[in-house]
């Protein structure tokens, strides 16, 4: 997939496409390497290792990103939002050799951006954990404000991962912030536990922090390995002592929402045991048992065994936990994981650079699970820093074409629908006048709703991407958020760069910077020279042409 070559004015004529492009052209340098580092040994064995899968199928990587595609990339997947024009120019002038280490340092470790990042991943797993309309559905037991206050503390503090998920996996308490008992990480479970005999709370355990789908077999043995029927059951047993209800205080709004442990006298005769059917009309027991055979007492007395306190604990020593957590990681940031779907570790579906997959697992875990160190690994490895731009060398590196990825070029993917939220702000400066966190988030949310009203499947299902159809380009060619980014008012940003002393192209370059992260080529230059022409030589008008074309290119809303 590539950008089209398609010059300002065109586009501006063709209002009415279902997908807008603009040539792409940087005029800077490519990349340099990174300095010596503690990072140098980790980075240096990811490029071995998908170096070597190149030499196997007989590949040839494409050249680095530049300067500005790096930078900007690296501001999306890592603090959701691309970079100020400040930012960005800062970054491709400095002639520093370890400047892409300094920005990623920067970015995870750095005050200043330690509550974008918090933010960033506090929506990504926000929407991971319950959805991205989790807690909105009045019948809903989960507080959004609830999970998303536990996430950004826990990201904004450097919480390790193992510590994160035993919290997540065994929290008692109620959801909502303010209550004397609250503990944000039970809207993890408070809807799963209580629906179909806690197949939703198994089901979501196991797949989100084990990579395995065990409900594949709920009903049935696995089609495709060896998993058993039983193996989901004895999963299923670990959540039998939990249960989530009302009550309390609050009784106007139907009452503070709580997960409990109590103790499971089992589905016959007051044992712990609990039955399922089998497809051929026999009847099985199961106890609980981790999916690597280790069992547990069968009691189902919370003061003599707390189930999930057991299942944490086999959890975190499980291969499985850092494996997942490495293969999501860096899907979100090279586009594909090591196996598809990025949520299936399972026996049958083997990862399509094994080596890799478990060397960062190790390291992971040997750096006792700091998610911050993980990230800094991938970000800085070679495969991350390549270009989106094919050869003929890596044509058939596609996985889109059902090939697995082979990471020789950056591919191409389009802007989470949050992304897009706040790189507007960001490129338009609106975030300049944003209130609190929580308004922030209540605005943000108020417009992912009309964003998922519009873009929801037929199946009823969230869309989390943009697709380019064409209710897609009407909401961002006339939506809210775009007539605000070019509004012409006082104090808006095309108000303040025409009132900035600068002449007109130079204002040209800064929305090409705002929103792209580069500067506008000679024939772009000329076109946005004919848009004053037609303005009458009214600039305030003529940049509002060009920045709404800016906008609605495929340039912007794609990750590239």
């Amino acid at each position: 997939m590539g950008f089209q070559k398609q010059g300002l004015l065109a586009i501006f004529g063709a209002m009415t496409l279902a997908t807008v492009s603009i040539t792409i052209g940087y005029s800077q340098t490519s990349s340099v390497s990174t300095s010596t580092s503690e990072n140098d040994s980790q980075v240096h064995q990811i490029d071995k290792l998908v170096e070597q899968v190149w030499a196997d199928y007989d590949l040839q990587p494409s050249k680095e990103a530049t300067e500005g595609e790096w930078c900007r990339r690296v501001f999306l997947d890592i603090i959701g939002r691309v970079p100020t024009i400040k930012e960005a120019t800062e970054f491709i002038s400095s002639r520093d050799k370890d400047k892409k280490e300094r920005l990623v340092n920067a970015l995870l470790y750095d005050d200043s951006y330690t509550e974008e990042f918090a933010r960033n991943w506090t929506t990504i797993w926000t929407n991971l954990l319950i959805g991205r309309t989790g807690g909105n559905d009045n019948r809903s037991m989960i507080s959004r404000p609830g999970m998303q206050k536990y996430l950004r503390d826990s990201f904004a503090r450097g919480k390790p991962y193992d510590k994160m998920v035993y919290e997540l996996v065994t929290a008692t308490g109620t959801t909502t912030p303010g209550d004397e008992a609250f503990n944000g990480a039970t809207n993890f479970l408070i809807d799963k536990v209580n629906e179909e005999k806690a197949s939703l709370a198994t089901a979501a355990t196991t797949k989100i922090f084990l990579g395995l789908q065990v409900q594949c077999t709920q009903c049935h043995n696995h089609p495709f390995n060896d998993w058993k029927q039983q193996k989901y059951w004895e999963m299923n047993a670990f959540f039998r002592q939990v249960r989530a209800f009302r009550g309390g205080a609050r009784a106007r709004d139907g009452g503070v929402a709580q997960l409990v442990d109590q103790d499971f006298g089992g589905e016959s005769q007051g044992k712990s045991e609990i039955f399922y059917e089998m497809r051929n009309g026999l009847t099985k027991v199961a106890y609980p048992v981790f999916v690597d055979g280790k069992a547990i007492e069968q009691s189902g007395l919370v003061n003599v065994v707390n189930r999930r306190e057991e299942l944490a604990k086999m959890m975190i020593e499980s291969p499985f936990l850092t494996r997942s957590m490495v293969n999501r990681t860096w899907a979100h940031f090279l586009g594909y994981g090591f196996t598809s779907p990025v949520d299936d570790l399972g026996p049958h579906n083997v990862p399509s650079n094994p080596e890799l997959l478990e060397f960062l697992s190790g390291e992971f875990r040997r750096a006792d699970f700091d998610f911050r160190k993980l990230v800094s690994w991938i970000a800085l490895s070679r495969p991350y820093g390549l270009s989106s731009k094919r050869t003929s060398n890596n044509e058939g590196d596609d996985p889109l074409l059902g090939e697995s990825p082979k990471f020789t070029h950056f591919y191409l993917r389009q802007m989470e629908a949050e992304q897009l939220y706040e790189s507007l702000l960001v490129a338009t400066r609106a975030n300049e006048s944003q209130g609190s966190y929580e308004e922030q988030e209540q605005k943000k949310n108020a417009w992912l709703g009309q964003f998922n009203q519009a873009f929801g499947t037929d199946e009823g299902e969230e869309s989390t991407n943009f697709n380019g159809t064409i209710p897609q380009v009407l909401m961002l060619f006339n939506g809210d958020m775009i007539k605000q980014a070019i509004d012409t008012k006082k104090g808006s940003l095309i108000d303040r760069l025409a009132n900035s002393g600068f002449n007109y192209l130079k204002c040209v370059d800064q929305l090409f910077m705002a929103g792209l992260t580069r500067q506008p080529t000679g024939p772009e230059r000329d076109l946005a020279k004919q848009m004053l022409a037609a303005r009458k030589g009214d600039a305030k008008e003529a940049l509002k042409d060009v920045w709404w074309v800016v906008l609605n290119t495929n340039e912007f809303i794609f990750n590239h």
